[in-house]
């Protein structure tokens, strides 16, 4: 099985975890790059006017992504992390599952967030990468390399390591 680790980081938490991840599985990485990249002020979800705000009441909202090889095709899992905004993944994560064919594959979600729970992500993300198998993973509220490594260990079952 080849497995690809796949993440969006704004502030650079989920790349934190990103990293650990794929030193542990000895995998390949891949970051989500938006083409106009976040700032803080865009970050400020209480903030009706921040990009964050609007991208997420914006219906189909879908912020374009910088570089689009992720070779997807190469691999059999996916380990595909981000930030949680308002319960669910931030729209680029859309973006990037509706740039490939996910068909037949495994999609581990990972989070990162200051709640522990995905809230609606998988019902959100599903429409965008259809056929393949998304799995809730684990969100991260501090990163914590033997919290991250539990992780890990819970889901080698699912990855055949």
């Amino acid at each position: 099985m080849k497995i690809l680790i796949c993440f969006f980081s704004a502030s650079g938490k989920t790349k934190k975890v990103a990293e650990i991840i794929s030193k542990e599985l000895n995998s390949d990485l891949y970051e989500i790059t938006p083409e106009k990249k976040y700032t803080s002020e865009d970050l400020n979800g209480y903030n009706v006017k921040s990009r964050t705000y609007i991208e997420y009441t914006t219906k189909n909202s879908r912020p374009k992504i910088k570089d689009k090889n992720a070779n997807i095709e190469k691999y059999d899992i996916i380990l595909l992390g981000f930030p949680i905004w308002w319960h669910i993944a931030p729209p680029i994560i859309n973006t990037f599952l509706e740039m490939y064919n996910f068909t037949g594959k495994k999609i581990i979600l990972f989070g990162t967030s200051m709640s522990d729970n995905f809230g609606e992500t998988v019902l959100y993300l599903k429409d965008s990468c259809k056929g393949s198998d998304i799995i809730e993973g684990k969100i991260f509220t501090s990163i914590i390399e033997s919290e991250i490594k539990k992780f890990i260990k819970s889901i080698k079952s699912i990855i055949s390591i």
